[in-house]
């Protein structure tokens, strides 16, 4: 990116920023919980959330060393264990819903929901060739259609919806310019405010969407850096994005007369956990160096979990998953899972759920 575009890239966020002021999230005075029992839960998303719906021969999730920590195996979490899902499920007190694709083999699960959310995918068609989530929303209408679920079962149940970025990765490999990106988030945030409707319609009673990471502060990224720093540009154009989700889940919950879509603040949840060594917290874990991963291909070309043509691995392994906040390039452990989770941004997110 030169440095023109770039700068054109900034102003556009401030502008826009300028005409958007600073949004809050609308939240409704606090019930009793006894007021509204979540029964099943509904994931759609991506890797952040997916926890086996992805084909075993596309995706690094069913491949050794992923999913060592729990359940001991490569089980089609993007993590050494447990992700995103399986934390609001236990927020909630139910069982982590399977994944759609095992809806017939475990169908005495069903009774918790179902996960229909594909590691890689957006609200938009990305790289991979998974459903994206106008698909996977289908997916639940198809199933209400056939009599699986009903809207009074749903009205009972909550929504997870994750979006962690494949949209924007997928707008850099397609050469989409720097000055267009303003532009492309906001088409991004309106498809996907279309998707929160459109759950809610079915007869979802509560819709918690994600706020993206800061993914100038993903592996990926701070690789360039030595896993010292994050990139700023990255992150500026990440909070326009949430402003913009903030923005539009006013909006729905003005248009609905509710509280029925709120946000998970993961963006400053990650910042907590980031932080931590300098605020001396301890209710959470402390990462050493947070922004450097566990799991890393050798070199250009390779991935965790890699091996070439005679089955030599091509990745290397840290010795304690436990000590590092990010699994691979771009997903946390399941100890950084556990360390979001148990940040004060997030516990404050998950109170609207009440």
């Amino acid at each position: 990116m030169d440095i023109q575009n770039l700068l054109f890239s900034l102003f556009c966020f401030f502008f826009i920023s300028l005409f958007l002021g600073h949004q809050q999230v609308v939240e409704g005075s606090r019930v009793s919980p006894f007021a509204f029992r979540p029964k099943k839960l509904f994931v759609f998303g991506d890797s952040y959330a997916d926890t086996g719906n992805n084909r075993k021969d596309l995706a690094s999730s069913w491949k050794f060393p992923y999913g060592i920590t729990f359940p001991g195996k490569p089980a089609g979490r993007f993590s050494d264990g447990r992700v995103l899902t399986d934390y609001i499920a236990g927020y909630l007190g139910i069982k982590t819903p399977i994944p759609y694709r095992w809806r017939k083999e475990l169908a005495g699960r069903l009774k918790y929901g179902l996960n229909f959310a594909y590691g890689g995918t957006g609200v938009f068609d990305t790289t991979v060739a998974e459903p994206n989530m106008t698909t996977q929303i289908d997916f639940l209408e198809q199933l209400l259609n056939d009599s699986v679920y009903t809207k009074r079962g749903l009205k009972t149940s909550v929504a997870l919806v994750s979006l962690a970025g494949n949209d924007y990765s997928t707008y850099i490999a397609r050469n989409g310019s720097a000055a267009g990106f303003p532009a492309f988030i906001g088409s991004v945030v309106n498809q996907l405010t279309v998707n929160l409707k459109r759950i809610h319609d079915l007869g979802v009673r509560k819709i918690a969407v994600s706020a993206l990471q800061p993914l100038g502060c993903l592996p990926q990224s701070t690789a360039r850096f030595s896993f010292e720093q994050c990139n700023g540009t990255e992150n500026t154009l990440v909070d326009l994005h949430n402003q913009l989700l903030l923005q539009a889940v006013n909006n729905l919950n003005k248009e609905t007369n509710s509280t029925s879509f709120f946000v998970l603040d993961i963006y400053n949840a990650f910042w907590n956990v980031f932080n931590q060594k300098e605020e001396h917290q301890v209710s959470t874990p402390t990462f050493e160096n947070p922004f450097e991963p566990c799991c890393v291909g050798v070199s250009a070309g390779f991935s965790c979990g890699s091996v070439d043509e005679h089955g030599e691995k091509k990745y290397t392994l840290c010795s304690n998953p436990k000590s590092k906040f990010f699994w691979d390039t771009v997903h946390p452990t399941q100890e950084g899972w556990q360390a979001v989770y148990s940040t004060p941004a997030l516990q404050n997110s998950l109170k609207q759920l009440w």
